[in-house]
């Protein structure tokens, strides 16, 4: 069981060496710091469940360093590099965020014992997941690092925007988590493949480009999410059937 909180542990030292960095000014690295430790904090359940290492008390580890490394460190590095600008609502914004995303973990975690829902709602999460907020909430650094001037205008926008992302976190909003899309075809394993490999060379020679994209990419999916939810739900209440799988 010492890998898997193991793996925990240096997401917390990746996040809060990310919180030290951005106070250095440093910011880039920074937010390479704030994404490993997101990365480093999905991995940990993983290597648990593959190793059959899973326990308690890497569970409440795992929650929290959930805190930290999706809600404490995104908040502090970008008002450290923008949010400073707009004055005391860039720091409200910054608390707003952290404190979202520890109400989002907190249903998270309550929803988690509760009994299952029926089989297509169990595969949409209630509200961005916290992995998501994070990754989102860091977008205007992506845009400065692509050339956006850090100016007033920018800091104000960056402060609305970071208000935006707290309130998709704790919202109701129906998003698919594909927990339900099954095995994957044959066919389909290579493309798949493919494609996982391209995003990742992309990442590594085009890294805030990539991020600019997939944050505005998963923007939009929301609420293609939303629609396909309610017709599912439409459709559902008119034929008493289960429909399709799939988030339309």
């Amino acid at each position: 069981m010492v890998l898997p909180n193991l793996v925990t542990v240096l997401a917390i030292c990746a996040g809060l060496t990310g919180i030290r960095l951005a106070f250095e000014g440093r910011i880039e690295l920074a937010v390479s710091m704030v994404l490993l430790a997101a990365f480093l904090d999905g991995l940990d359940g993983r290597v648990a469940r593959a190793l059959k290492a899973t326990s308690k008390f890497g569970a409440e580890m795992d929650s929290l360093a959930d805190i930290v490394n999706f809600g404490v460190a995104p908040g502090l590095v970008l008002y450290a590099y923008l949010l400073d600008g707009a004055g005391a609502p860039g720091w409200i914004a910054a608390l707003l965020f952290a404190i979202a995303c520890g109400l989002r973990l907190a249903r998270f975690n309550v929803m988690a014992h509760e009994p299952d829902r029926d089989n297509w709602r169990s595969g949409y999460f209630t509200g961005v997941p916290a992995p998501a907020g994070a990754m989102l909430v860091l977008l205007p650094a992506y845009l400065g690092f692509l050339g956006f001037p850090p100016s007033t205008g920018f800091s104000w926008f960056s402060t609305v925007f970071t208000a935006l992302v707290a309130f998709l976190l704790v919202s109701r909003i129906p998003l698919w988590s594909g927990k339900n899309m099954g095995r994957i075809r044959g066919d389909l394993m290579l493309p798949l493949l493919l494609v996982i490999v391209l995003y990742v060379l992309l990442l590594f020679n085009y890294p805030w480009h990539t991020m600019t994209v997939t944050a505005l990419g998963y923007l939009a999916f929301i609420p293609v999410s939303w629609i396909g939810y309610r017709r599912r739900e439409t459709a559902e209440q008119q034929g008493g059937a289960e429909p399709p799988s799939g988030t339309g």
